[in-house]
C-alpha cells in the first residue's frame, strides 16, 4: 500500500481537527456543569440551559505551560422576569473565573 505525503498531511490535519472538537466538547461540559452548580447554589435560573463560547486564546498557566483559554457567556435570571449575562472562564480544564452581572435578588 502506497501513501503519499499529501494524503498523510490531510489525514493528520483531519484527525487533529476531530481531536480538538472532541476535547472542546469535554471542556464545555465542565464549564456547563460548574455554571449549573453555581446557579443552583445562588438560587438563580440558568436560561436556555446553555453556554456559548465567547473567546478562545493561548495563555500560560501558573506552571508556565501553554493552555487554551476559553471564555463562555450564559444568561441567567434571579426573578424570572429579566435576563442577565454571566461569564465562566477556563484555562485548560480548570475554572479560573466565574462572573455574574449585577442582578435583582428575590
Amino acid at each position: 500500500m502506497y501513501v503519499d505525503i499529501e494524503s498523510l498531511f490531510w489525514l493528520t490535519l483531519i484527525m487533529l481537527v476531530i481531536y480538538h472538537w472532541w476535547h472542546s466538547q469535554k471542556v464545555k461540559e465542565i464549564a456547563l456543569r460548574h455554571t449549573i452548580k453555581q446557579c443552583k447554589e445562588l438560587d438563580l435560573q440558568l436560561l436556555d440551559a446553555n453556554i456559548n463560547l465567547r473567546g478562545l486564546w493561548l495563555k500560560r498557566d501558573s506552571d508556565g505551560r501553554i493552555r487554551i483559554w476559553r471564555s463562555y457567556n450564559f444568561e441567567f435570571s434571579s426573578t424570572g422576569d429579566e435576563r442577565y449575562l454571566g461569564k465562566v472562564v477556563l484555562l485548560g480544564k480548570k475554572i479560573t473565573n466565574f462572573e455574574l452581572a449585577p442582578h435583582r435578588m428575590h
